[in-house]
């Protein structure tokens, strides 16, 4: 399966020639808008920044590899008073299995986790205001327990919202030698990975 990230929370996930595309976004400071070509798109939430298809261009007649599970989630800290629902989802391909956390805004529940099951990798949200905290990134992480880490929704100098905590809140957190920064924003994920934060490069 290959993960490639398109900035902010999203990414395309490519299994068998098949592209689902997550979390397309508009509007994110120091980020052209997603333009892209999929086959399915996966939204967890409707916020502008999590939600724009204006700019995908649907394919059609490819059967979809991907099991996709949904899991109800909140945006905030308070069942959703603050900024609605969330949804957590797992894709499964090729006997790997990713989960998309979107815009978690809470720690998990044991449920929830159960839900969640067994992952090869997540990308989780870890730039805390919107969403859970670094730390809280951490323990959601350590709860999943993914052999691969992709954080996502962050500020990295001039690109990200202003109010989202930076990418070092969150790898410093780790042992030095467990975060990997690729020179690409595309990751071909296998079984047999180490375990590791993988660090995607913002696409060019």
């Amino acid at each position: 399966m290959t993960i490639t990230w398109l900035g902010h929370s999203s990414f395309l996930l490519e299994s068998g020639g098949f592209r689902a595309l997550l979390d397309p976004y508009h509007e994110v400071q120091g980020l052209p808008d997603v333009e892209a070509e999929a086959d399915a798109v996966y939204c967890s939430h409707d916020h502008f920044d999590h939600a724009w298809t204006e700019n995908v261009r649907l394919t059609s007649g490819r059967e979809n590899p991907f099991t996709v599970r949904e899991i109800a989630t909140f945006h905030d800290g308070q069942g959703g008073a603050l900024r609605g629902a969330n949804i957590v989802r797992t894709f499964t391909a090729g006997g790997l299995t990713v989960a998309h956390l979107g815009d978690l805004g809470h720690p998990l529940s044991d449920a929830q986790l159960a839900e969640i099951g067994h992952c090869d990798a997540v990308l989780i949200p870890v730039g805390g205001f919107y969403t859970i905290d670094a730390a809280q990134a951490k323990q959601a992480a350590d709860a999943i327990g993914a052999g691969v880490v992709i954080p996502m929704h962050y500020r990295k100098g001039p690109v990200g919202f202003d109010v989202l905590g930076t990418l070092e809140d969150f790898t410093g957190l780790y042992p030095e030698e467990q975060v990997r920064e690729y020179p690409a924003n595309t990751l071909t994920l296998t079984a047999d990975m180490p375990r590791q934060v993988a660090v995607l490069a913002l696409p060019q």
